[in-house]
């Protein structure tokens, strides 16, 4: 099994987020924590039979070790008809692997995109510094990704990216460090929340 190098000492214990609150209720930013989940549980933990096995996927490799050269984090937040969905853990880790409290440190390999909890942190962790999009996390989790499907939900799909509306295509938003995105699927549509990364991260 390969071992996840940078896991912090961080409580284990996992922690359902409330963050799918109204437009006016959020009022500064929320802290995010590793090994936390963010929204309702409605994904299996990892990749799907379509997504990443430990093959190529889009030119990204996940039968290595984590690479550090390029090591930024971005977050993604889900919701469906108002109500948050959490983005789930393992994805670009490859079967098998070991969850431990909540936080998927080892397993087969690691794609250079990759989430170690359901906090919807999505780690980049790449051999050089090329542009990495919500499309190739999309391809390697084996999940849809359109304008009006993600990850299998279906309906409108409206896009913002730190907190503003991102109009073009969602499989080209940038994973850019400390980038916030978020994905509403159907009405109603609340305000998208904003967050603060964890120390270190």
């Amino acid at each position: 099994m390969i071992q996840h190098c940078g896991r912090r000492a961080i409580a284990f214990a996992t922690l359902v987020l409330a963050c799918a609150a109204p437009a006016q209720a959020q009022r500064k930013p929320l802290p995010l924590a590793q090994a936390t989940t963010v929204g309702r549980v409605m994904f299996e933990a990892g990749d799907t039979a379509q997504g990443g096995n430990g093959q190529p996927v889009d030119g990204i490799e996940g039968s290595s070790t984590e690479m550090l050269k390029v090591h930024v984090h971005a977050h993604l937040s889900l919701f469906y008809n108002g109500e948050q969905v959490a983005v789930p853990p393992g994805i670009g880790i490859v079967k098998p692997f070991r969850q431990t409290q909540g936080f998927i440190g080892s397993g087969q390999g690691f794609y250079w995109l990759h989430t170690h909890d359901g906090s919807g942190i999505i780690h980049v962790e790449s051999p050089d510094n090329r542009r990495y999009t919500l499309g190739n996390f999309f391809k390697v989790w084996g999940q849809p990704l359109a304008a009006d499907n993600v990850a299998g939900l279906k309906g409108r799909v409206q896009a913002y990216v730190d907190g503003q509306p991102y109009t073009g295509k969602v499989r080209d938003i940038p994973l850019a460090a400390h980038a916030q995105i978020t994905l509403m699927v159907g009405e109603p549509v609340v305000t998208p929340p904003m967050y603060t990364f964890p120390d270190g991260l």
